[in-house]
């Protein structure tokens, strides 16, 4: 194996973590910002890249980190090492309520396709690279870009869900349609792509977005009910307006209560 083998436990049910074993000499990588809690013994060092490529000089950082740049993350990661003569154990925390997802990349010939942000850990030795959208739609349309990240190596990697956590199996042909932003991830062998809803009617005032993915198998595809961006709309939606009132939503007046208390600015 050219990733470290390492062992893992996840916490919790709405707001979970996962905690990380590592015997002696073996690391880790993630995201900046997901770390909750580590051990003594452990050396945390920030790295350039995502650490596949740090015994090939210079260029080969600059290629792991160019990788991340495209996707829009950081150029840098975070590598936590167990420089102590015993196991240690490290800690990393879901950014929002959901699922951590453990994803053994063995069992998927060494690759996995994910949305760019749900990337949490990953054993070091696993690539996080990119994956270029060879259809024109997808790219236009699929709320991604042209650019998903893409997970390499023999190694276990951790990727995060928000809500509920689906995972369907599809056999070879058989298609299923989901809203762009509930996709979590894939194996190489689905067949990702974007098509038009369709219709007057849904397209003004279907309030779902002008286009889904269609994923088709054969491959496993992993969906989440509730995408950071929704969430986000939705705690924007419900946020004060200019003077501190709120929308009242949730009253059985709603904004009609804010025309009787004299708010009646739109």
């Amino acid at each position: 194996m050219t990733s470290h083998e390492i062992d893992y436990h996840i916490y919790g049910e709405e707001m979970q973590y996962v905690e990380i074993e590592l015997d002696p000499q073996e690391a880790v990588v993630a995201e900046a910002g997901s770390f909750m809690m580590m051990d003594n013994g452990l050396k945390m060092d920030t790295i350039f890249g995502d650490g596949s490529n740090q015994d090939e000089g210079v260029l080969g950082k600059l290629f792991s980190a160019g990788k991340r740049l495209l996707t829009g993350e950081s150029l840098f990661m975070t590598a936590f090492l167990n420089v102590d003569s015993n196991k240690r154990k490290v800690s990393f925390a879901s950014p929002y309520p959901g699922k951590i997802i453990p994803i053994d990349l063995t069992k998927y010939q060494g690759k996995f396709i994910c949305q760019k942000d749900a990337f949490l850990c990953a054993a070091k030795g696993v690539s996080v690279g990119i994956e270029f959208s060879k259809k024109l739609g997808r790219g236009l349309f699929g709320g991604e870009g042209f650019i998903m990240q893409k997970l390499e190596g023999d190694g276990m990697a951790f990727v995060h869900a928000g809500g509920t956590l689906a995972r369907k199996e599809l056999a070879a042909g058989e298609t299923l349609k989901v809203d762009t932003g509930c996709i979590v991830g894939f194996t190489k062998e689905v067949d990702y792509n974007i098509e038009f809803v369709g219709g007057i009617k849904n397209t003004v005032f279907g309030g779902e977005g002008l286009f889904f993915a269609t994923l088709r198998g054969p491959g496993a595809v992993y969906i989440q009910s509730l995408p950071f961006s929704r969430l986000a709309n939705r705690v924007l939606a419900s946020a004060p307006r200019q003077g501190g009132k709120s929308k009242g939503e949730g009253s059985i007046l709603g904004g009609i209560g804010d025309i009787l208390d004299g708010d009646n600015r739109f």
